[in-house]
């Protein structure tokens, strides 16, 4: 042998030792921390994976996630035979034979990778060693992040199978594994791209989630589907190859279509609002068990399960309606905007801005909601901003009144996008606060058949203020039951007046709306501004003989082992007007929908249950309400703009024309099913003394001389307008001379 070959071959030798001392002295640096403590045998046994809290509707079915990692843990009875062949087949077919290294696996890597470059011979690391790596990050250390991350998984792995049986390391795997789009463990992914659980996996779902391990991004079924499909085949394959499946049901379920159904809570959600509140009012609940019992719960680690009051029936139907509805209005709605030059105003106003993206205003990245297709892509920033500012939008709150149980809460258009809750915001009443005045004038012996002004006035005392009813109608005494049945603003008014502003006030406090700062009578017309959810409530009164059940979200919430930690019990009542004056109210806001300006109803919507409800208009049409309810259901309904200036300039903007036909949909969708129907329809309880006192001419015509002896009569202390003057407080009623040269002067 020469001595150039000899010296050749002790330079391989020199080097072969440097190589094997240098990965002796990195190994035992490792084991003994130098590079990071490893974990101990009491840690290891320990591990437990943050799980998501999950949320479900009243039916059991999941519609949200809290999570600081998006992970369910399965148990080991819930993992599928099936799902673990794929996994053995694809990631570690020597799993059961190893003890967490593959020696085999090396000596094919170091051979087949390293020396003769066949990337595509697969990786050496084990199950237990990609379970270590997934528990345990790597820590970025430069040239030595690679070889000191494996010898660490190594190591860790050989620990994890003393500890741990295959079952066990398994189990582990399945619930830490990542699928990407911040999805973590077998049980979010199948929920994620499936809709199901993993027990409903499907042979080939199965696959098409254990090839996505390999590179979750690649393999995505909903960005790359084709890849997918690609590497599911090649799972199918392997577990064919390792005996698993026979070749004629392995081909077969290679013919089979994806079938996705995809579902992200983060990005499409359409109980996105509720899940929301309830996750706030989840928190609320746990700080308080923790003061109280010292058991301390993280919200976003433990695998909590929320069981909450939603209908996902009542859910479903409330945002496909107000999703119709606003569609249609949008587009009427733009035409009006382009026929009166709107944008060409918006942006001579908006000039004057400082906003850099303003002057540029350029393309911007990301997509922005819209109807109908949910989504807009390459729009300037001017664009954008005026896309947003002329939207209309539309709340919708549905509360059982006996129970105080939400079935329902559109918060608004979309989460994601727009994420402020409408239904938590104060806007303008108007006229749907009447019925709470008249509540207030019925408590303080105010008959529905007491006749009120009805005449066109200018009150000095209050800024030269001139209210005049919707038609600008004007002239005779109007009966108090009837006023209400038509939202008639005069005669309202009149009775503002004669009810006073304290006992108004405290009409609201007790049904839980805020009160007027002042004596100002344009609160009986609705100036106050209110959050659909107080106004639902207070109508939620009048449904239940006068009793309000707080509002309830959650029925309980179980530990990630089904221990129940909370429950809600029984909702406490408390009661806010007499429930005389329930029904009274009650039976006038059917006269509404029967007659009144919630017709509709009836007319168009063809709804032939016993309804309740009232419209209301704000000034210049800037909020359009409408709330109505059965026995069981109440339901109340928002449409406007974000900005108040933004509104139609007809009557497209009413509560009849804007906000009702929401309601409308929903309630034909409940008479035309019928297990709702059963459950959210029924008759009032109106006793026919309640009848009675409606009973009276709902207009009444009166002759000058008449009016003179009617005033004249009237017993000391009856309130009322005239001329514009106030004239006293609410006193009893007219006396019977009163009451013959009434009917004697009015006209036929």
């Amino acid at each position: 042998m020469s001595k150039k070959s000899w010296l050749v071959i002790k330079l391989i030798i020199g080097f072969v030792l440097f190589i094997i001392l240098a990965s002796l002295t990195l190994f035992f640096s490792i084991q003994l921390g130098l590079f990071g403590k490893l974990p101990g045998t009491g840690e290891l046994t320990g591990i437990k994976n943050e799980e998501a809290t999950l949320i479900f509707a009243s039916d059991g079915s999941m519609i949200g996630k809290v999570f600081a990692s998006n992970r369910t843990n399965l148990k080991w009875d819930e993992v599928p035979e099936q799902l673990t062949e794929a996994l053995i087949s694809t990631e570690d077919k020597r799993f059961y034979s190893h003890e967490g290294i593959d020696r085999k696996s090396y000596i094919r890597v170091f051979f087949k990778t390293l020396l003769s470059g066949d990337r595509k011979s697969g990786g050496g690391s084990t199950l237990t060693q990609q379970l270590a790596k997934n528990l345990y990050s790597r820590k970025n250390l430069g040239i030595l992040t690679l070889p000191v991350a494996k010898i660490r998984e190594a190591i860790l792995a050989y620990r994890i199978e003393k500890i741990y049986s295959k079952e066990e390391i398994i189990l582990l795997y399945l619930n830490s594994v990542p699928f990407g789009e911040n999805v973590f463990g077998i049980e979010a992914a199948a929920q994620r791209f499936f809709s199901k659980s993993t027990g409903e996996l499907t042979i080939e779902q199965m696959a098409l989630l254990v090839g996505m391990l390999k590179a979750n991004t690649f393999y995505n079924p909903r960005l790359h589907p084709d890849n997918a499909v690609k590497r599911r085949n090649q799972v199918l394959q392997l577990m064919e190859q390792q005996n698993y499946l026979g070749s004629s049901m392995a081909d077969s379920l290679k013919e089979l279509p994806l079938n996705l159904r995809y579902s992200n809570y983060e990005l499409i959600s359409p109980a996105g609002y509720f899940v929301y509140q309830v996750s706030l009012k989840a928190e609320a609940i746990l700080a308080q068990m923790k003061l109280t019992t010292g058991r301390d719960y993280d919200l976003k680690k433990d695998g909590l399960k929320i069981y909450t009051t939603l209908d996902t029936k009542l859910q479903e139907t409330a945002v496909q309606s107000a999703r119709s509805h606003l569609v249609k209005m949008q587009k009427l709605f733009d035409t009006e905007l382009q026929n009166r030059h709107a944008r060409k105003s918006w942006e001579k106003k908006m000039s004057g801005s400082n906003d850099a993206n303003w002057k540029a205003n350029a393309s911007i990245s990301g997509d922005i909601f819209d109807w109908p297709s949910d989504s807009l892509e390459n729009i300037t920033y001017r664009d954008s901003l005026w896309h947003y500012y002329r939207m209309l939008h539309a709340a919708v709150l549905m509360i059982e009144p006996e129970t105080g149980k939400i079935r329902s809460w559109v918060g608004g258009s979309n989460f994601r996008f727009m994420p402020y809750d409408l239904v938590l915001s104060h806007r303008q009443i108007a006229s749907a606060f009447k019925p709470v005045l008249y509540a207030a004038a019925l408590e303080q012996g105010i008959s529905p058949c007491t006749y009120l002004e009805n005449e066109e006035r200018e009150y000095d005392e209050y800024e030269g203020w001139h209210p005049r009813n919707f038609d600008n109608s004007s002239g005779d005494k109007i009966a108090l039951w009837y006023a209400l049945t038509h939202s008639m603003n005069l005669p309202t008014i009149d009775l503002y007046f004669r009810t006073g502003y304290e006992s108004l006030n405290e009409t609201c406090r007790k049904l839980g709306l805020p009160v007027a700062e002042g004596d100002y009578p344009a609160v009986a017309l609705g100036s106050l501004d209110v959050t659909l959810q107080e106004i639902v409530m207070a109508y939620g009164a009048f449904a239940n003989e006068g009793n309000i059940a707080e509002p309830v979200m959650i029925d309980s919430i179980t530990d990630a082992a089904g221990k129940l930690v909370y429950s809600n019990g029984e909702n406490q009542k408390r009661q806010t007007v007499s429930p005389e004056v329930a029904q009274q109210i009650t039976a006038m806001l059917q006269n509404v929908i029967n007659e009144g300006t919630g017709s509709s109803l009836r007319s168009v919507y063809r709804v032939r249950s016993e309804i309740a409800g009232k419209t209301g208009t704000s000034q210049d049409y800037s909020d359009a309400w409408f709330i109505s309810y059965s026995p069981q259901l109440v339901i109340g309904t928002w449409v406007g703009a974000m900005d108040r200036e933004v509104h139609f300039h007809s009557s497209n903007g009413s509560g009849s024309s804007l906000a009702l036909p929401v309601a409308g949909k929903v309630w034909s969708k409940i008479e035309n099913t019928s297990a709702l129907r059963k459950k959210y329809t029924g008759s009032f309880f109106t006793p026919d003394s309640c009848l009675a006192q409606m009973d009276c001419d709902p207009i009444k015509e009166q002759t000058a001389v008449g009016d003179f002896f009617e005033r004249l009569f009237d017993k000391p202390g009856h309130d009322s307008t005239y001329r514009g003057k106030i004239v006293k407080k609410p006193g009893k009623e007219k006396s019977k001379v009163g009451k013959f040269f009434d009917g004697l002067f009015r006209k036929k």
